[in-house]
């Protein structure tokens, strides 16, 4: 098993939920965190629950730093409107977020990794940086000598996820458009998100 592989296992079962509706999950077998102690779960404090949908969230990116999570958080509350619907805006609008959105890749953590190595394209331009922002409009694409690679073309094939609405497909899945900024309900999680309270956690 890959370091990858078995952090996002470590995930899922430290946060007690299938984060991303995987179907090799190890919460599909047992529904408890690792360790001796996995077993047994306390309710959660206010603040537990609060710090539970941060590392969800957080998680579900390819757990993001802390840091890089803080300045989201603050972008968003900078920005008019909902804090919680501009925090996932702004997530979704990560390039590696989007490239798993259109699924080019398997995962999230398949994705950063994808960027990085310099597979993926914004309007004509390489872009190697995973915490991109696209904007409205951009468009993503998988560059022309990376499109044959094995892990993309069984990602396109998968049925395992769909393709939100916020992101227009082109050339074959190859190519894709951001069209517009989702809200919290537009956006396919597998698991409940609660923003709003990741907003009260910094908000104490």
């Amino acid at each position: 098993m890959t370091k990858i592989i078995s952090a996002k296992h470590k995930i899922d079962r430290r946060l007690g939920v299938n984060l991303w509706g995987r179907a090799k999950s190890p919460l599909n077998k047992r529904e408890y965190g690792p360790g001796q102690h996995g077993m047994h779960r306390k309710k959660p404090s206010d603040y537990g629950v609060q710090l539970m949908a941060k590392q969800k969230l957080r998680g579900y990116y390819g757990n993001i730093s802390e840091k890089q999570f803080l300045k989201y958080y603050k972008e968003a509350v900078r920005r008019k409107g909902d804090t919680s619907e501009n925090l996932i805006g702004i997530l979704e609008s990560r390039l590696d977020a989007v490239v798993y959105r259109m699924k080019a890749v398997p995962t999230v953590f398949a994705s950063r990794q994808f960027v990085s190595h310099g597979h993926i394209m914004v309007n004509g331009k390489k872009v190697n940086i995973p915490s991109y922002l696209v904007k409205v409009g951009d468009v993503v694409e998988v560059k022309e000598k990376s499109r044959a690679v094995p892990m993309v073309m069984e990602a396109l094939a998968s049925a395992e996820r769909d393709i939100p609405d916020y992101i227009q497909i082109e050339e074959n899945g190859f190519k894709a458009k951001y069209v517009g900024t989702p809200k919290l309900a537009d956006v396919p999680y597998p698991v409940q998100m609660e923003p709003n309270l990741v907003v009260e956690f910094y908000s104490r």
